[in-house]
């Protein structure tokens, strides 16, 4: 049975960068759209909430102000209690996020966000998969840029696939072509602390490259996964490739949809993730540039003095990000190849009219909350997945894919 909560949806932490695009995303839907939902923002500065809301200006002037400190067990108690979904921008995960997915699956709320933090998101799994499979709690982690393209892409060439094949594609390819936007300081935090973490920890790092960590227990994946670290060339797209940042995220994501749905992309599927440098000279320094680039990231990162001088003066703070007209003018642009046991091969492409990180992350974590509220529940009770920890590709379904091209700026197709 579902409760009966006073709202439908909560924002917490809707004084951050993304917090922020989310909740004027969310006040021009629900104005503009014939979706009603009863919701809230949250956070623990009510000065900070005021000014998010009186940005708003008329789509806001009747949005509820809850106050909820991330630390505060009887303030996220009375918040879940009181919402059926609660939708969370507050990172980096690992340092503040626990004490939410707690509450969320002690009350059988059900919850979304957009880490991409897979050492949390194993350790939110262990302690608290069998208390949300009992309490109806969904929490599905991931929301965002990592890891919607990639996880409901592939959940979209294997539907196509078994259109024309009747088969899955059990080998497939995610290549970056565009990607134009800048990142946010609390990605940066997020990103830094992982590295950190892993520097320091042996376990975690073995943790880091097993590509199905994340997986549930009793997987029987034994596929060896290609990793992508250096600059090589791709025949399949005839092009440079380099490593993609988000990869270490997006293909675990990925094969945990796989392990969730039954292996139904096959036993033996391989998945990797890269960036499209080019063809040719140009094409191969570029790729060349990538990795040297993000090898000096990682150095930088592990050395404490070094991590504080680039993010005292380099890199963005916690808080701040692309400006308003950068997001406008940024996009993105996947491509993925699939090819099934029989060598049958499909080419699909997923497009997004804004920069990934944010203009297109508070979109999609918009539309993802908004599904959890509105498409998973008939006649007052959930229906669809039970209580446990779902990826984006198995909580959800068409409906999520319609919903990122109608509101979203998402395009799905095959090419």
């Amino acid at each position: 049975m579902m409760k009966n909560a006073k709202y439908d949806l909560v924002v917490f932490g809707a004084t951050s960068f993304v917090g922020q695009i989310l909740t004027k995303y969310l006040a021009e839907y629900f104005s503009q759209q014939g979706e009603k939902l009863n919701w809230a923002i949250a956070g623990r500065s009510k000065n900070k909430l005021e000014e998010v809301k009186n940005f708003l200006g008329s789509s806001g002037k009747n949005l509820p102000i809850l106050i909820a400190d991330a630390g505060n067990d009887a303030d996220l108690k009375a918040l879940c209690a009181n919402t059926r979904v609660v939708v969370s921008t507050v990172g980096p995960y690992a340092l503040y996020g626990e004490p939410l997915i707690k509450a969320c699956v002690e009350n059988g709320t059900d919850y979304c966000d957009l880490t991409g933090e897979t050492q949390w998101i194993k350790k939110m799994i262990e302690t608290y998969e069998p208390q949300a499979q009992q309490s109806g709690a969904r929490i599905v982690h991931c929301c965002g840029f990592d890891s919607v393209p990639s996880d409901m892409g592939v959940y979209y060439l294997q539907q196509q696939a078994l259109k024309q094949f009747g088969a899955p594609a059990t080998q497939v390819k995610m290549r970056v072509k565009t990607l134009k936007g800048g990142a946010s300081g609390g990605t940066v935090a997020s990103l830094i602390n992982v590295i950190q973490e892993a520097a320091a920890d042996p376990v975690l790092r073995k943790q880091l490259i097993n590509p199905y960590s994340i997986c549930p227990q009793d997987h029987t994946f034994t596929q060896k996964q290609d990793f992508i670290k250096t600059a090589k060339l791709d025949f399949d797209f005839n092009a440079w490739i380099a490593p993609f940042v988000m990869a270490a995220v997006n293909e675990r994501v990925v094969h945990r949809s796989n392990a969730l749905s039954g292996n139904a992309y096959g036993s033996n599927f391989s998945y990797n993730e890269a960036i499209l440098t080019g063809s040719g000279i140009q094409g191969r320094l570029k790729a060349v540039g990538i990795v040297a680039g993000l090898g000096a990231f990682m150095l930088g990162a592990v050395n404490k003095p070094i991590s504080q001088l680039m993010e005292r003066h380099l890199l963005p703070k916690p808080g701040e990000g692309p400006t308003p007209e950068q997001q406008l003018s940024g996009r993105f642009d996947l491509r993925f190849f699939g090819k099934t046991n029989a060598g049958q091969s499909l080419r699909i492409k997923v497009t997004g009219d804004r920069d990934p990180g944010y203009g297109s992350t508070g979109k999609m974590l918009g539309q993802a909350a908004i599904s959890l509220a509105l498409d998973y529940v008939k006649d007052g009770e959930k229906v669809g997945r039970g209580g446990g920890f779902w990826t984006p590709a198995t909580m959800f379904d068409e409906r999520f894919i319609q919903r990122l091209t109608n509101h979203a700026g998402l395009v799905f197709e095959e090419i």
